[in-house]
């Protein structure tokens, strides 16, 4: 049976250029099984035409608060309570605004404060607006209340810019949200389970950074945040309370966690220095650029010579300062290495003053940088673990469960 099968997906199209990707998008999900319907906004009407989305959906386009006609059965109200799951895409900066004011001055952010169905947007905008901090602290706040964002990815942009902000492919917000729904549906199905981790605090840290070069170019590596949103959805499944800084991923924010966009490290420090002061655990799972830029160009710089030289300047070590705090957390490091990997993750574990280091070899194929298997041994003063190749996921579990009885031990010492 098809994940989506008989699934009531309310889709909500506001007024960007990526709506004209949406006639593709309903057909993609009815192919799957979901029963469609489409809200717009006089925005999106103005990219892609009512008609277009009513023909691929086989059912009538809503977009007016104020239809008369659909009023009569308090229209809005009734579509808010028929989705099981509502996708905003492409969701505008101006959307996402109003939706994180508690703004109802359309139907599409009506529909959002009235229903009680879970909410994924997906984000699309320049990149100098992706980046605004307006924007950033509007996420959050969505982020904070339980709504889900896919994306956005990066590329180039209508307007010519290139950079993070473009609404994901169709492909993959089809696959994010059969992966989103799937995890509701296990959270409704299964049964209540033991929650040793109730109470307790965790903080994660995923992905990569990007560290700009000029307005267009950014250095970054490889990392998926896969690993890191797998350990956070292990540890919320076991009770505690979990927040992820998350550098710039294509990944759903796993269910009942709080997510933190950033995108540099140095933003991403900030948060973790801020946060850990609560926290009973914090595991640095991002992989955090060791350097950035000197000096950022105001203007996209030129290819007007056959070589160019960066200067580059250290980064904050996130783990090493958040390990250095008077009040620390129980702080898990990860190593992902090439060669020597016990004795650079070793050495990490006590320079640093961590209380357990994850390591991996990424030179290893079919596991590490943006693969669904990984393989970690794990070091702490007095001794090792290897949990070998498997799952993300499943890994996960195995790690959190090993972090968890080393976390309750050194509280007893």
């Amino acid at each position: 049976m098809q994940i989506l099968q008989g699934k009531k997906i309310l889709l909500g199209i506001s007024g960007g250029i990526a709506a004209y990707k949406t006639p593709e998008l309903v057909r993609r999900l009815k192919d799957k099984g979901a029963d469609v319907r489409v809200v717009m906004t006089e925005g999106a009407k103005a990219f892609i035409t009512p008609l277009t989305l009513q023909a691929v959906s086989a059912n009538a386009v809503a977009d007016s608060l104020l239809d008369t006609q659909a009023e009569l059965a308090m229209g809005h109200i009734e579509l808010a309570k028929w989705a099981d799951f509502i996708l905003i895409a492409p969701a505008t900066a101006d959307v996402i605004a109003k939706i994180s004011a508690g703004l109802a001055n359309d139907l599409l952010t009506t529909l959002c404060l009235a229903t009680a169905a879970p909410v994924a947007i997906a984000p699309a905008m320049n990149q100098q607006m992706w980046h605004n901090p307006a924007t950033q602290n509007n996420i959050n706040t969505l982020s904070t209340w339980g709504y889900t964002f896919f994306g956005p990815g990066a590329g180039e942009q209508a307007c010519g810019d290139i950079g993070l902000g473009r609404m994901l492919d169709v492909d993959e917000l089809v696959d994010l949200t059969c992966q989103q729904i799937s995890a509701l549906h296990k959270n409704e199905t299964n049964t209540p389970k033991e929650q040793p981790l109730a109470g307790q605090k965790w903080l994660i840290t995923a992905g990569p950074t990007r560290e700009a070069i000029d307005p267009v170019r950014y250095i970054s590596n490889h990392s998926s945040g896969k690993m890191g949103f797998a350990i956070a959805s292990a540890a919320q499944q076991l009770g505690a309370e979990v927040t992820i800084i998350s550098g710039p991923v294509s990944l759903a924010t796993p269910t009942h966690c709080h997510k933190i966009s950033v995108t540099s490290a140095i933003d991403m420090h900030q948060q973790a220095m801020t946060l850990a002061t609560e926290a009973n655990v914090f595991v640095a799972c991002a992989a955090v650029a060791d350097y950035r830029i000197d000096t950022i160009a105001n203007e996209k710089i030129k290819k007007s010579h056959d070589t160019m030289q960066l200067n580059l300047v250290k980064n904050p070590d996130i783990v090493a300062d958040v390990a250095a705090l008077t009040n620390k957390p129980f702080t898990v490091g990860f190593a992902a290495e090439t060669q020597d990997v016990e004795h650079y993750a070793r050495g990490k574990l006590a320079r640093k003053n961590l209380d357990m280091i994850a390591a991996n070899n990424v030179a290893e194929s079919g596991q590490g940088f943006n693969s669904d298997d990984n393989a970690l041994t794990v070091f702490t003063a007095n001794d090792e673990k290897v949990l070998p190749l498997t799952s993300k996921s499943e890994l996960a579990k195995q790690l959190v469960q090993h972090i968890r009885q080393k976390f309750e031990n050194s509280l007893k010492s």
